[in-house]
């Protein structure tokens, strides 16, 4: 049967002026949201700040680079999570960011705002033309399309002599802007942080805008979308042009914190491990982006450590795919699963606690 005979979608403000009274049974929910949506993550974000100047070199440059990674899971959580889209080419973005940061900083030196520009417009830019083309498919053709233009990118940064080839390039001075000078360690946590917190904010109001709501009803039905007057290939297109954009910003941060681009950030197994990281903490949760992150990596790390796994960490890659099996087997649905789980598990015990002091009233 054919979407467009289905009832068509209401009337925004007469569905705002029909909508419940605020109850006292709904104010426990919505503080909950708020709690989730806003305090945890700020809260996270302050301890992130205070805890900073206690910790190693090392323990701090493994925070950067999953700060960094949590902005490009983010950026295609925008189209899975956010459209419905899979694509298998979002590290095309990530790695151009990178290099147009480098190509833009130049030998002499490093304007922070020239590459940061660079790096998002370049990216947003090959983001357009990709999606022009690949939203106009479906299915397992768009994820293959995605792909081939991912793949089109990264040979052309491998072969073309301008890009270094497979050695890359490297960056010759990190940016700086003002007193920041991404060259100190401690500027470059904080800048990376600060980015993070943006990019989950900005994301949380594109989801709760008009736009936002767009976006998941094209994901839930796009045929009805369409139908009630929607442009649907217009919202795909900038949801798709934005994504590409964050993940050229997180590719930015990434150039400046390694001062060396190649290839291989370009590499369709970046594309894999990303949409793993949006499976992992739950596909469709913000939450679920950054926790899918920090579980991926800090796996990777750990298996592939021999002061933890001795010889067994020269075979990472098989571990890493055993345990994130078993995570995805016992996880369906993420890590934010779980909360999902305590929270109807304590719906369920204060219903029949409920209905056992009732029972007992009726029978007094």
């Amino acid at each position: 049967m054919n979407d467009t005979t289905s009832t068509p979608l209401p009337n925004t403000n007469q569905a705002y002026a029909e909508a419940p009274a605020v109850t006292s049974q709904s104010r426990p929910i919505r503080a909950k949201s708020v709690w989730v949506g806003v305090v945890l993550p700020l809260t996270v974000a302050v301890l992130l700040a205070v805890a900073q100047p206690f910790w190693s070199s090392y323990l701090s440059d493994l925070v950067v680079k999953i700060m960094i990674l949590s902005i490009f899971a983010l950026s295609l959580h925008i189209l899975v999570g956010g459209t419905g889209l899979v694509s298998l080419g979002h590290a095309a973005y990530f790695g151009l960011g990178a290099y147009a940061a480098v190509k833009a900083a130049g030998q002499d030196g490093s304007n922070f705002l020239v590459m940061l520009g660079a790096s998002v417009g370049v990216s947003g830019l090959y983001a357009l033309i990709v999606g022009a083309l690949s939203l106009r498919t479906k299915g397992v053709y768009f994820i293959m399309v995605t792909l081939a233009f991912a793949q089109l990118a990264f040979f052309v940064v491998h072969d073309v002599g301008y890009f270094g080839g497979s050695d890359g390039i490297y960056l010759m001075q990190r940016p700086a802007i003002g007193p920041l000078d991404m060259e100190n360690s401690r500027t470059q946590y904080f800048v990376v942080l600060v980015s993070l917190v943006l990019v989950y904010a900005f994301i949380a109001m594109l989801r709760h805008s008009r736009f936002g709501h767009a976006l998941a009803g094209i994901r839930v039905n796009e045929q009805r979308m369409r139908a009630a007057g929607f442009a649907t290939y217009g919202y795909k297109l900038a949801g798709f042009v934005i994504a590409g954009a964050l993940a050229g910003l997180a590719g930015f941060l990434l150039a400046a914190r390694d001062a060396v681009v190649n290839p291989e950030l370009l590499a369709w197994h970046h594309s894999g491990e990303v949409l793993l990281m949006l499976i992992l903490g739950g596909v469709g949760s913000l939450r679920g982006a950054v926790l899918g992150t920090v579980t991926f990596v800090l796996l990777k790390e750990l298996l592939s450590t021999h002061a933890v796994m001795g010889n067994v960490a020269d075979h990472w890659q098989l571990t890493l795919g055993i345990a994130i099996i078993v995570l995805v087997a016992l996880l369906p649905k993420g890590l934010v699963g779980i909360n999902d789980k305590w929270q109807k598990k304590a719906l369920v015990n204060k219903y029949n606690g409920q209905e056992a002091i009732s029972s007992g009233a009726n029978h007094g």
